[in-house]
């Protein structure tokens, strides 16, 4: 298992971060407890999680997943070999269970939040804390472009920033990220903390895979000017591109388990029809559709690491030996073909 230095930090992570989401709702606390022992026994040394897992979320489930952590940590103790890294919740996104549905990204919602998350975890810092979405109006989570009639109130990032500082400065938490963000978010972020010479966000965890590469555009770029290193979630598109529901649509799985409300960009008739191209390539040149995907996103330069979740122990094995799967310029050059074609319609 390769270690890739998370932007401008001294953090190590492994190419490979263990997802967490499903811990708490298709997921038991043991078996929760088996993937993480799994995970260290072969390289992992990242976990990610956040205050409002697991998905999908729900006032019953809330909070499951860092508890799971949490007891993991207490009876493991291993908290000495793992990057812990979790997310606090931005405007509620319909989730009045969440600070009473009045969460935003200000100081008392952020302390709130943080000392309720190392209560869970069973920790004294967090090495790695991210904003889970923007507190301003902006185009994520299947919204493709920004739309000024959304606008609304909301808190500064200056202000964000000044309550994240102190809370690196009181060893609360180690470094600090963005998670679905934009080309100017993260302009804006460092662009406050080199004016006010406060901590520089390191990481941005957005959406990247086959059939969503937005990323690519504008990104790039300014995360690698700025030091910033990606965290690839989503790698498997929900799990369209392992090529399961390609075979049968009703297989078990997030996309039949969950409403296709929670999710509709993944229901869009082009990501079916395009998860179906890229099952059928990695089939004919003997990968499988999981391979495939996952080999793409740890190729790719500016993955600093990608998160996979799985909710058994044969697909994390599944998820982790793709690392050694090497796609050859053929193959390169025939995703690039779909993308061209198809290009980001799971965005």
């Amino acid at each position: 298992m390769k270690l890739k230095k998370l932007g401008s930090s001294d953090l190590m992570v492994s190419e490979v971060c263990l997802g967490t989401m499903t811990f708490g709702e298709q997921n038991t606390e043991a078996e929760a407890h088996q993937q993480l022992d799994f995970s260290l026994a072969h390289g992992i040394n990242f976990i990610d999680t956040a205050e409002m897992y697991p998905v999908m979320p729900r006032a019953e489930t809330v909070h499951r997943t860092e508890q799971y952590i949490g007891s993991w940590i207490k009876q493991s103790g291993q908290r000495d070999k793992i990057i812990l890294a979790t997310k606090v919740a931005g405007p509620s996104r319909g989730m009045p269970w969440i600070r009473n549905g009045e969460n935003d990204l200000d100081a008392t919602n952020i302390r709130t939040a943080i000392d309720a998350s190392l209560k869970r975890l069973n920790t004294d810092y967090i090495d790695l804390y991210q904003l889970h979405w923007p507190s301003r109006n902006a185009p994520i989570f299947g919204q493709k472009e920004f739309d000024p009639n959304l606008e609304r109130e909301s808190v500064a990032i200056e202000t964000t920033l000044d309550v994240l500082d102190s809370l690196i400065k009181e060893g609360k938490i180690r470094h600090i990220g963005v998670s679905n963000e934009t080309p100017w978010g993260v302009s804006e972020f460092i662009k406050h903390a080199e004016r006010k010479q406060q901590a520089r966000i390191i990481s941005i965890q957005n959406p990247y895979h086959l059939m969503n590469r937005s990323y690519e555009q504008g990104l790039t770029e300014t995360c690698y000017r700025e030091q910033v290193g990606l965290l690839a979630y989503s790698p498997l598109a929900f799990g369209r591109l392992t090529g399961k529901y390609v075979d049968d649509v009703q297989a078990k799985g997030r996309l039949t388990q969950f409403p296709a409300t929670w999710s509709p960009r993944y229901m869009r008739q082009e990501v079916i029809a395009t998860s179906e191209r890229y099952t059928k390539l990695a089939r004919d040149f003997g990968y499988t559709p999981t391979q495939l995907a996952l080999a793409w996103c740890y190729s790719r330069w500016f993955v600093a690491s990608t998160i996979i979740g799985a909710t058994n122990l044969q697909q994390l094995e599944e998820n982790i030996r793709a690392t050694e799967v090497k796609l050859s310029d053929e193959v390169i050059a025939a995703i690039q073909a779909i993308h061209a074609t198809s290009a980001n319609p799971a965005q």
